[in-house]
């Protein structure tokens, strides 16, 4: 049997032998390792829903925000919600016809002299706009590149070839007063929007003179279209037609459908 006991060898040092301690002179020592305690509020946070619509409140007005706009959302304290919605119904502490308000009256709409004619005989003439993104008029640099073009087809670079003008969705009436100045000798403008007429289209007409040479037919155009495809020739035929419609708010292949086989474009139209 092997020795337990390593032989010296000149390739390995001599260890000293180990020995097994002595239990009576070994002391018990406790080692605790440190634990981090969490500080602990002096009051228990809140919780349920009445705590998740006060941080939701709080959130909002560190933004800025207005939090009643989003009550809807939120999951809200009960009682918070009944006084909200008794407020809303008018059942609260007044009335109901108390609490009823009436309707936010409609912000009035403004006008400024951003326009102006193009060429002709009242060139440079300031025109009426809307302060507001309901009429869009056609874009100046446009309107010009279209009158040019069409005086050169007419044969007279200088003016447009005599004619009568129909200016659908008319608006502000820079087309067809840009018409009017430029050899047109009348010119009618269809528009539905009543304030865009007596604030608008009708000033711009006084303004450059045209008033007298001018017809104002207030109504849809797809009305006056029908209008004018039922008359059996009653409704003169026009040399220029213009549509400039609101971009979203029109049905094109309608509308391309009724001028194609309408009484108002005549022979030689453009």
């Amino acid at each position: 049997m092997a020795s337990s006991t390593l032989s010296a060898s000149p390739f390995r040092p001599s260890l000293p032998e180990l020995q097994a301690p002595d239990p009576a002179k070994v002391k018990h020592v406790s080692i605790r390792t440190p634990v981090r305690r969490l500080p602990v509020a002096a009051s228990a946070a809140p919780s349920g829903a009445a705590a998740a619509a006060r941080e939701r409140r709080r959130f909002l007005e560190r933004y800025g925000l207005n939090p009643d706009d989003f009550e809807e959302d939120a999951e809200e304290d009960p009682r918070r919600r009944d006084r909200r919605r008794r407020r809303q119904s008018g059942r609260g502490d007044q009335t109901a016809e108390a609490a009823v308000t009436p309707a936010k009256a409609a912000e009035p709409r403004e006008t400024y002299k951003m326009l102006q004619v193009l060429g002709g005989k009242v060139r440079r003439r300031k025109l009426l706009s809307p302060r507001d993104r309901n009429v869009r008029p056609m874009m100046e640099v446009v309107r010009g590149a279209a009158f040019d073009i069409l005086q050169s087809a007419g044969g007279s670079p200088a003016s447009l070839r005599p004619g009568r003008w129909l200016d659908l969705y008319s608006g502000t009436g820079s087309v067809g007063i840009e018409a009017m100045s430029r050899g047109c000798s009348e010119a009618h403008f269809v528009e539905m929007d009543p304030w865009v007429i007596s604030e608008v289209l009708k000033p711009n007409l006084e303004c450059t003179g045209f008033i007298d040479v001018s017809h104002i037919h207030m109504l849809r155009i797809e009305k006056f279209l029908a209008n004018a495809e039922k008359s059996q020739g009653k409704y003169p035929s026009f040399d220029y037609i213009s549509v400039t419609p609101p971009y979203l708010e029109v049905n094109y292949s309608t509308l391309l459908g009724q001028l194609a086989r309408s009484p108002l474009v005549g022979k030689d139209c453009f």
